[in-house]
């Protein structure tokens, strides 16, 4: 976990947190890990290996994830990573409203101490946590501005796993991203 003393409390506070039923089937919370101040990507919710290890994007997703990142000039290490929800939904299905709703207020928290330049919005379920009315097929690749948060919504990283055809559109994207990072440095 990241060293700021904001996030280290935090991680506390997931840790402990059982303001929704997936507290009661976790292994570890998956609270988020990474750098400050650059760019912060914000997945659906942690799955079988990070609900094992207690850390985000270290199953297959995450391997993805780090090649992609690689393509747009970043690294796993200077990127913060977290999810919608710090829990495992039972059997990897998607996060409830109300599970989602309840873990809001801890990511607009790590939202304010990572203070990202970009949030990288991987797929449908980060992207309406932020863009209720969006659609992930309209709004990938492009950035939007919403007050001081600049939003950068794309595919999630597993999503190449299930349907190999949106490979090079994933890719697209994130070379898109390390384009914007570049302009915005």
């Amino acid at each position: 976990m990241t060293e700021d003393p904001a996030l280290a409390a935090l991680a506390s506070e997931i840790r402990a947190c059982v303001k929704c039923p997936l507290h009661s089937t976790r292994k570890n919370t998956v609270p988020g890990d990474g750098a400050l101040g650059s760019v912060m990507v914000i997945g659906e919710g942690p799955g079988r290996n990070e609900d094992e290890q207690g850390l985000p994007f270290v199953g297959a997703a995450g391997h993805n994830l780090e090649v992609l990142l690689s393509e747009a000039g970043l690294s796993r290490g200077s990127v913060f990573i977290t999810n919608a929800v710090k829990c495992r939904p039972p059997e990897n299905r998607r996060p409830t409203r109300g599970e989602l709703d309840a873990c809001h207020p801890f990511l607009r928290r790590q939202i304010e101490a990572v203070a990202p330049r970009v949030i990288v919005l991987l797929g449908d379920t980060a992207l309406k946590e932020f863009f209720p009315e969006s659609t992930l097929g309209r709004a990938h690749g492009t950035s939007v501005r919403r007050g001081d948060l600049l939003f950068f919504p794309t595919y999630h990283p597993a999503s190449v796993i299930y349907n190999p055809s949106l490979k090079e559109v994933v890719r697209d994207d994130f070379r898109k991203l390390g384009e914007l990072v570049r302009a915005l440095a």
